[in-house]
């Protein structure tokens, strides 16, 4: 971030002139674009027409999914940006669009895995308990409230002028260069970094952990043949969502706050380290049709239809009574996410539990 009359730090000037990093970005961007969007055209199209009734964890995915592409949509321009030089030519309020879109895609991934996170716990651990809140309306309303929540914090983004004229090169930048009125204040500017690291990074990090962990050790318990399978995808879902936090959302966070207390505190900056890991952080859209493989039984089962010549019927019968969740959970979730979507299945559902044991 710099001063109204300030001049840029020479790191910074190297940084914009580097051809190497501006093509490296470039070739990151477009490789994420030829891979996330066929993958999550393919993944809405799955979740949208051929998962019925919309659970839930299926409601989460589509918001992912649709947030990824939204993203997507944006490479062509940044790709043009960083191909000529990281000169913006398209205006003040397009730059605030790209640079906004950014931000919402990966923290909107790290909550929406988390809310799946939570979702998928709750079905494991606490089938019966909480039954209630496994509903539809209740998935809508975590949605709009976590991109309520997302639009306030990056107000200060969506309402200042994010372009930058570098006098030294003759460009002007979108998002490179911060100006320090963008926030009124130095208690501001911890409070909006606190927020970007803390609520909206280390919490939900530690919550999806620790709900993995519980839906792992609960199915550990298992010794039917099914919760053993139902381990394994719990196991190789939780690896894909780690790896997101790890790959993608780990490095851009800590190097933001190592960043911003750099330039708050001493003047001095990390921004090509941080310019990459937000580039990395994009890769969590290749990562996500893993993540709905995993948690969606039906998207499984759609995926394995289109890409193998023939599912034996009886292989295709088990896998529509075998879920993510145990025997009990099944039912629970049949009875929450369906055409009920009330308590007035507990009854049916509670004699299919007994089949189960």
């Amino acid at each position: 971030m710099v001063k109204n009359e300030s001049h840029l730090d020479d790191l910074t000037l190297a940084m914009l002139q580097n051809k190497t990093i501006s093509i490296t970005l470039s070739v990151v961007y477009s490789v994420v674009a030829l891979v996330s969007i066929p993958g999550n055209f393919f993944s809405l199209w799955v979740l949208f027409c051929h998962i019925k009734p919309k659970t839930p964890s299926v409601i989460f995915m589509i918001n992912l999914s649709i947030t990824d592409l939204m993203l997507a949509c944006c490479f062509p321009i940044q790709i043009y940006y960083h191909l000529h030089g990281n000169h913006w030519e398209f205006g003040k309020i397009p730059c605030s669009f790209v640079t906004v879109m950014f931000y919402s895609n990966m923290y909107s991934s790290i909550l929406t895995m988390t809310l799946i996170s939570l979702e998928r716990y709750v079905g494991v651990v606490h089938p019966l308990k909480l039954v209630k809140w496994r509903r539809k309306r209740y998935a809508l309303a975590a949605c709009l409230a976590m991109w309520i929540f997302l639009l306030l914090a990056f107000y200060p983004l969506e309402t200042t002028d994010l372009t930058y004229e570098v006098k030294e090169l003759g460009i002007i930048t979108c998002f490179d260069v911060l100006k320090w009125d963008m926030l009124p204040t130095f208690a501001a500017w911890v409070a909006f970094l606190l927020t970007l690291f803390v609520v909206l990074f280390l919490i939900p990090f530690v919550v999806t952990v620790g709900c993995y962990v519980g839906i792992i050790r609960k199915l550990i318990q298992s010794s039917s043949r099914s919760g053993d399978r139902q381990k394994t995808r719990s196991i190789h879902l939780a690896i894909f969502v780690l790896l997101s936090f790890i790959t993608c959302f780990a490095p851009n966070n800590f190097i933001l706050l190592a960043h911003m207390i750099s330039r708050l505190f001493y003047s001095s900056s990390l921004y090509p380290a941080y310019k990459f890991t937000l580039c990395l952080s994009c890769l969590n859209n290749c990562i996500d049709p893993f993540i709905y493989y995993f948690a969606s039984k039906e998207f499984y089962q759609k995926f394995m239809q289109l890409f193998r010549s023939k599912v034996p019927l009886s292989d295709s019968l088990e896998n529509r009574r075998e879920s993510l969740f145990s025997g009990r959970t099944m039912s629970v979730r049949s009875m929450s996410s369906g055409p009920m979507d009330g308590l007035e299945g507990v009854k049916i559902n509670l004699q299919r539990q007994e089949s189960v044991f």
